[in-house]
C-alpha cells in the first residue's frame, strides 16, 4: 500500500472537522478483464467498441493508457496507438457485480455513501458521526478491502467534495491523497482551472481570456463580476476554487428524481434510407421502453434525437394524452417527428429517444400491476404484457434472444461503441 500523498500539506494525526471522501475504481472496466483474465495481466487491454464500426474507447488498462490510450478516444486512434492490445467490448453485467461489491464495502464504514458512477462514489467519514476512528486509517481499510476483490482504487480524502475529488486523481492508480482541513487553497491554488469538475474548455477559454488560468487564480476573483461572466454559478465557481465548498453527501434515496429515460444507438454506416431510419427509431424506442418498465416509470413527453455529423445534432419532442411505458405509443409519436428535423437524403449518424415527464410515482406503480393481468378484450393490455414477457426472455437469455423485423434490419449496421455483454477479441 503506498504511504498518503499530501506534496508539501501537513498530515494531522487527529482530524477535525468534515471528512469526503472520493473512491474511484483504477481503470475499472479494463482491471475486471484483467482479474477475469489473468493472462491479460500486464498486457494493454482496451474495453470499447471496434475501429471499423466507429467504436470508442470505455476504459484502457495502465498498460495501454502508457501509448497515450484513453477513455472516449475513437477507436481507430486506439488501435493506431497501441496496435498490440487485446480488445473486448466488456461485460456490463459483470461489471456491475463487482461495482455492487464495492459499494457494500463503502455501507461497511458509512451509510453516507453517494455513488456518482459505476466506479466513483462519495463517502462522509466525519469523525465523531459514525465513527471515532482518524478517516485516514478507514480509508487504508477501504483500499486494502478492494484489493482483496482483485482490483484497486485511489481515493482523495479532504473536508468537501470538490477537493476531495480533484484529490482522487492526483495520484493514481492505488493512490491516497490527503488533504487536511484548513490546507484546500494551498492545495488548490496552483493547480489549472480545468482540474475542477464543472469547468470545460468553453469555460477555461473564457476565464483565459481574462488572465484567469489556476484555481488559486479563480480563487481571487471578484464573484460579482463571474457572476457576469457565467450567471448563478460564477460566485459557486470562486467559492469551489477556494476550497470552501460545502455540499453534502447524498445517499442514493435522497438524490434527485430520475427527469427523463433514454436510449441511443450509433451507427457504423450512416443511414440514409427513410426505411432504415424509421427502423432505426422503432428499435432505439425499444430500448427506451425496455428501461422504463425495468425502472417502473411511464412518461408523457418523447423526445426524438438524430446526430448527423460531430458538431450537428437535433432534436424534436412532442406530448402524449397519458402517461405510458409502452414503445408501440411512444415509438409510433417518435416516428411522427422524423419530418420536424430530416430531410430525405441527410445522412444521419446516431439516434435517440427519450421519455421524460413522469407521473405520480404511486400510480405508476400501480398501473404497472393493473396492466400486468392479461385482459383479451383489451389488445393494448395484451400487447403490454408480451412487451413485460419480452423483457423477461431478453433478460435471462440475453438481447439477442429475440428479434424483431427493426432489429433484424439494423443488424450489421450498428455500431457496437456501446460494449455489450458479449466479448469480442
Amino acid at each position: 500500500m503506498q504511504q498518503p500523498s499530501v506534496g508539501t500539506l501537513p498530515v494531522v494525526s487527529r482530524w477535525q472537522g468534515r471528512a469526503i471522501g472520493l473512491m474511484d475504481l483504477d481503470a475499472f472496466f479494463a482491471s475486471v478483464e484483467q482479474l477475469d483474465h489473468p493472462e491479460w495481466r500486464n498486457l494493454p487491454v482496451i474495453v470499447g467498441g471496434s475501429a471499423d464500426r466507429r467504436g470508442v474507447v470505455a476504459t484502457a488498462s495502465y498498460e495501454a493508457r502508457r501509448f497515450g490510450v484513453h477513455s472516449a478516444m475513437p477507436s481507430a486512434i486506439a488501435e493506431h496507438l497501441c496496435p498490440n492490445a487485446i480488445w473486448t467490448r466488456g461485460d456490463f453485467a459483470r461489471y456491475r457485480e463487482v461495482s455492487n461489491q464495492v459499494m457494500s464495502i463503502l455501507v461497511d464504514e458509512t451509510p453516507l455513501v453517494e455513488q456518482v458512477s459505476i466506479d466513483e462514489a462519495f463517502f462522509d467519514i466525519t469523525p465523531g458521526r459514525f465513527s471515532c476512528e482518524n478517516p485516514l486509517e478507514i480509508c487504508r481499510r477501504i483500499q486494502k478491502r478492494v484489493a482483496q476483490l482483485g482490483i484497486t482504487c485511489s481515493i482523495g480524502l479532504a473536508s468537501n467534495k470538490t477537493v476531495a475529488k480533484i484529490a482522487s486523481e492526483r495520484d493514481k492508480p492505488r493512490g491516497l491523497t490527503v488533504v487536511p482541513p484548513g490546507a484546500e487553497a494551498l492545495f488548490l491554488a496552483p493547480l489549472p482551472v480545468r482540474e475542477m469538475s464543472g469547468i470545460g474548455k468553453a469555460a477555461e477559454s473564457a476565464l483565459s481570456a481574462i488572465d484567469v488560468h489556476t484555481l488559486g487564480e479563480l480563487a481571487a476573483c471578484d464573484p460579482s463580476k463571474m457572476r457576469q461572466l457565467f450567471g448563478v454559478l460564477g460566485p459557486r465557481m470562486v467559492m469551489r476554487a477556494a476550497g470552501r465548498e460545502s455540499s453534502a453527501v447524498r445517499p442514493r434515496a435522497q438524490t434527485e428524481e430520475i427527469k427523463s429515460i433514454s436510449h441511443e444507438r450509433t451507427f457504423a454506416n450512416d443511414l440514409t434510407n427513410a426505411k432504415d431510419i424509421r427502423a432505426a427509431i422503432e428499435y432505439v424506442a425499444a430500448l427506451t421502453g425496455t428501461r422504463l418498465r425495468a425502472k417502473g416509470l411511464q412518461g408523457t413527453e418523447v423526445t426524438l434525437k438524430l446526430k448527423f455529423d460531430a458538431a450537428h445534432v437535433k432534436t424534436a419532442c412532442s406530448r402524449l394524452e397519458a402517461p405510458t411505458d409502452d414503445e408501440r405509443a411512444f415509438g409510433r409519436v417518435a416516428l411522427s417527428l422524423l419530418g420536424e428535423i430530416w430531410q430525405p437524403g441527410l445522412p444521419i449518424r446516431l439516434v435517440g429517444v427519450a421519455i421524460s415527464r413522469f407521473g405520480d410515482a404511486c400510480s405508476r406503480q400501480m398501473s404497472l400491476f393493473e396492466e400486468d393481468r392479461t385482459d383479451h378484450r383489451n389488445p393494448r393490455r395484451d400487447l403490454r404484457s408480451l412487451a413485460l414477457a419480452t423483457d423477461e426472455v431478453k433478460r435471462r437469455f440475453g438481447e439477442q434472444s429475440i428479434a424483431y423485423g427493426h432489429d433484424l434490419r439494423l443488424q450489421q449496421t450498428l455500431s457496437n461503441t456501446t460494449p455489450k455483454n458479449k466479448r469480442d477479441f
